[in-house]
């Protein structure tokens, strides 16, 4: 449920953080649809962590046990002018990127429906779990007359064959979160009992000493930056965070460990 600060502006995003892992809660019941004040809000929460160096793993999730997020308000798109609608079009976008271009693991955990907006938000995340049973995913946006314009027809058409995400979003249908793994759109469904905490499990699975965190936020950012240009671009990119990755102390210990047949400790920072 959001709340209300001393300032009198509604809390529609809230942050703490657990052991490394910083979550990112959508508050804006019933079904957490985001306006623009919210995605403002995300926003500052998605900086604040990209910017803590305790923080190693994004966790999104949705308040309630019914959504994740059903995308954004319609009562508000129906208010407002079409220039406000381009504009906050344009800054959803850059949220959302802003998230996917953070060096470092984001995961959303699909606690309920995730349809429209809040798909688009999910498929800016880096592994997405689905709670088993909890709803439905898809972009509908097709009912409503228009496109899945934050972020939805490209992330859609990059992680699925082309003619795929044409199809699922013309016939603007929802799918079951088996469906939508089997499709590769989720990659993982957990038991509804227990569901956060394992959820918290794996995304701490991530971070020092399990994992090394700084080669993860490198490997995220070659792919993510290596997908949206030339082949021969994207492995100088691969080479120049391989160098980074090859000059940390986590990968003097990675093969020291290796070599002395050990499990690894890997640093906080480095």
């Amino acid at each position: 449920m959001s709340t209300t600060t001393a300032t009198g502006e509604q809390t529609l995003v809230n942050y703490s953080t657990d052991n490394g892992v910083a979550i990112i809660e959508l508050t804006n019941a019933p079904a957490n649809t985001y306006s623009y004040e919210m995605m403002s809000q995300l926003d500052a929460a998605i900086l604040k962590a990209r910017f803590d160096d305790e923080v190693y793993v994004i966790v999104l999730r949705g308040a309630g046990d019914k959504f994740f997020s059903a995308g954004a308000e319609i009562a508000m798109l129906n208010a407002v002018t079409p220039t406000f609608k381009y504009y906050f079009c344009l800054h959803a976008n850059e949220t959302l990127t802003r998230l996917e271009q953070t060096p470092k693991l984001v995961i959303a955990a699909l606690n309920g429906h995730t349809v429209g907006g809040g798909l688009e938000i999910a498929l800016a995340c880096d592994i997405r779990i689905a709670r088993k049973g909890a709803g439905k995913v898809g972009l509908p946006e097709l009912n409503l007359g228009v496109l899945p314009g934050t972020g939805g027809t490209q992330r859609m058409a990059r992680a699925l064959p082309k003619n795929k995400a044409i199809e699922l979003m013309a016939e603007a249908r929802l799918m079951d979160f088996e469906e939508a793994r089997d499709l590769g759109l989720i990659n993982y469904i957990y038991e509804s009992d227990g569901f956060w905490d394992k959820v918290m499990e794996y995304a701490h699975s991530f971070c020092p000493p399990n994992k090394a965190s700084k080669a993860v936020g490198r490997l995220k950012r070659s792919v993510q930056s290596g997908s949206e240009v030339s082949f021969s671009e994207a492995l100088a990119i691969e080479r120049e965070l391989q160098q980074l990755c090859f000059q940390s102390d986590d990968a003097k210990e990675g093969i020291a460990a290796y070599q002395e047949k050990r499990k690894p400790t890997f640093k906080a920072r480095n």
